[in-house]
């Protein structure tokens, strides 16, 4: 674990080494990546079963790559009541609130008499992908599934690892919930492939979204241009602002709950109290005593973790913005002001109250965050990853005449005759 202090001479150096960690990206899986992507392109079904023998010991024939209807309603029978009404009302909140995204479309006539226009049209495809391996992620299903939905895309396809052919129930009701019925027991960046590529199974989509490992990332980074993506993924992150009058248990859990998720997570510690920030490290050291994911969050903690002491609370927001993390949680007096000072996150949890687990799971706005600091320039899974805009205009020949002339001259500048010409022949007739 990484301790900074701003008044350090090295600290800049000292913050710029660990953010330069995070934006490293391995090439390392680029080359297998390709070769099975090419693979799939090449032998469809047949590459698709071969990948799932080998990488999740699951024997299949193309006729089995789809998980049929009873298969789903069969598995997610087995889940709890209790669970059915939290996953319920997970989806009712993270519904609500993309609706409330929905945008309207434009149609206006302009000073010159042109009628302009912007109009909103869903994807007519989009595929899914839901990580198998290391846990299951229902609420990974309802984030992906519900902006699909709410923004009228007409056919959800999702791709999930069946390791040893065992289905999970949660991820089944949670697809259930979302009225995802076309659901292939493959992953890897096999299943990018096939959403991207379609296979004699399984149609192509027009974008895929959903987190992976970095076989999956890296086949999105490479199919993208074909197909569109969400993004390529990297570990997750938080960056907790705090007080001393915060409890430095609840505050070591939070950063703990990153750092269980993968031993490339990243926690960080910022606060002007260093008397609270020694708490929170031992806070820390005693709940991995007991957590049952102890010997990853330890790892994530001890290599990418980092506590930074700053002077004032202003200093403690350019240091956030430094780190554009994927998750701020803000616990000062008032965190509404504080985050009106950054300007780069992913999302912001704001109040002693609102651990970023509530965003994971109930909040509503969406967890799927940009990270590795590309809250730089990008933003949350949203509805309008599942929409277009297509712009329109209509003139008569008044309009024409008003805004055409000059068009004609650009056009000229340009070195463009037959697009001036377009406009110009138009003129000239009565």
């Amino acid at each position: 674990m990484k301790r900074l202090n701003t008044t350090s001479p090295q600290f800049a150096a000292e913050l710029k080494a660990v953010l330069a960690r995070r934006g490293e990206q391995s090439g390392s899986v680029a080359e297998p990546v390709r070769a099975i992507l090419a693979d799939v392109q090449k032998r469809g079904d047949a590459a698709l079963c071969d990948y799932t023998e080998r990488f999740d010991r699951l024997t299949l024939t193309p006729a089995q790559l789809r998980i049929s209807e009873a298969e789903i309603k069969e598995t997610a029978d087995h889940v709890a009541p209790e669970t059915k009404e939290a996953l319920a009302l997970a989806a009712k909140r993270i519904r609500a609130f993309h609706e409330a995204q929905l945008p309207k479309d434009l149609d206006y006539t302009d000073e010159a008499g042109l009628r302009l226009g912007m109009r909103w049209t869903a994807l007519d495809a989009a595929g899914l992908y839901v990580p198998g391996g290391k846990a299951a992620y229902p609420s990974s299903v309802l984030m992906n599934a519900l902006p699909a939905r709410v923004a009228g895309v007409r056919r959800l396809a999702m791709c999930v690892p069946t390791p040893d052919g065992v289905l999970n129930p949660l991820v089944m009701e949670a697809a259930r919930l979302c009225g995802v019925t076309e659901i292939y027991r493959i992953g890897g960046a096999q299943a990018v492939g096939a959403l991207a590529y379609g296979t004699p199974t399984i149609a192509p989509v027009d974008r895929i979204v959903g987190p992976g490992n970095a076989f999956v990332a890296e086949a999105k980074r490479q199919v993208f241009g074909h197909v569109g993506i969400d993004s390529i993924a990297g570990p997750s992150e938080v960056v907790v602002v705090a007080d001393g009058n915060n409890d430095p248990r609840l505050v070591a859990i939070d950063l703990l709950a990153q750092a269980e998720h993968d031993e490339q997570a990243q926690s960080v510690l910022i606060t002007q109290d260093e008397a609270f920030a020694d708490k929170v490290v031992a806070a820390v050291e005693e709940e991995l005593k007991t957590l049952p994911r102890a010997k990853i969050a330890r790892k994530s903690w001890e290599d990418c973790g980092a506590v930074v002491i700053v002077r004032s609370e202003d200093e403690a927001a350019e240091v956030v913005n430094e780190f554009a993390p994927e998750h701020l949680e803000v616990l000062l007096d008032d965190p509404r002001a504080f985050s009106l000072k950054v300007r780069h996150a992913g999302a912001i949890f704001m109040g002693r109250f609102c651990p970023e687990a509530v965003g994971d799971y109930v909040g509503g706005p969406n967890h799927v965050l940009p990270t590795s600091r590309t809250a730089r320039f990008a933003s949350g899974l949203s509805v309008y990853d599942f929409l277009k805009r297509t712009t329109s205009i209509e003139t008569d020949r008044e309009g024409l005449e008003k805004v055409g002339p000059a068009g004609v001259i650009l056009a000229r500048e340009e070195g463009l005759d037959a697009h001036a010409m377009s406009l110009s022949e138009r003129l000239k007739k009565g």
